[in-house]
């Protein structure tokens, strides 16, 4: 990809998820774009990323990856579950928490004409919604550990499953 795919793509990656809950939710215009830091800052890492003296000196090996993407998994759905606290829906709260980890990764996937990573290989939205859970049974009961314990479960799941090659059946 030119410089210009692979901005839009760690763009999408970025705040695509957020999008998808605020239009479900109809927070308009979305968040991403009320407050275009979000986007901005995935703008310039992109860039940084794309340059090749920059790719030839990082060099990530896959635990790093894991363990960095796992974490952002988890703040990305607790987010999702935060901004669904106002509604008194189970299943909206998980979906929100579930679709703001997830749904950019998904969006970057196909618009890179892929078939969507989550829905072939890993047990990465299952962990999401593990998370999601979580936090939002927690959330009833105190809000200030929902957060907390709803990304770390979503950490330890995503690295128990990386370690034990944990895979959903198939068809």
């Amino acid at each position: 990809m030119d410089i210009f795919g692979v901005t839009m793509m760690g763009t999408t990656t970025a705040v695509g998820g957020g999008i998808i809950r605020d239009v479900i939710i109809g927070v308009t215009p979305p968040v991403a774009f009320q407050h275009p830091i979000y986007a901005i800052l995935a703008i310039l890492v992109s860039i940084i990323v794309f340059l090749p003296y920059v790719r030839s000196k990082i060099k990530l090996d896959g635990r790093v990856q894991l363990i960095m993407d796992s974490i952002g998994l988890g703040v990305f759905t607790v987010v999702g579950i935060k901004a669904g606290a106002n509604f008194d829906n189970l299943f909206l709260q998980l979906f929100l928490g579930s679709v703001t980890g997830v749904g950019g990764g998904v969006m970057r996937d196909v618009f890179a004409g892929d078939k969507p990573r989550i829905f072939v290989k890993h047990f990465y939205a299952s962990s999401s919604i593990i998370g999601a859970l979580v936090c939002v049974l927690l959330w009833r009961l105190d809000a200030r550990i929902a957060g907390p314990a709803g990304a770390a479960s979503v950490f330890v799941t995503r690295l128990l499953a990386a370690k034990y090659k944990w895979q959903l059946p198939k068809a």
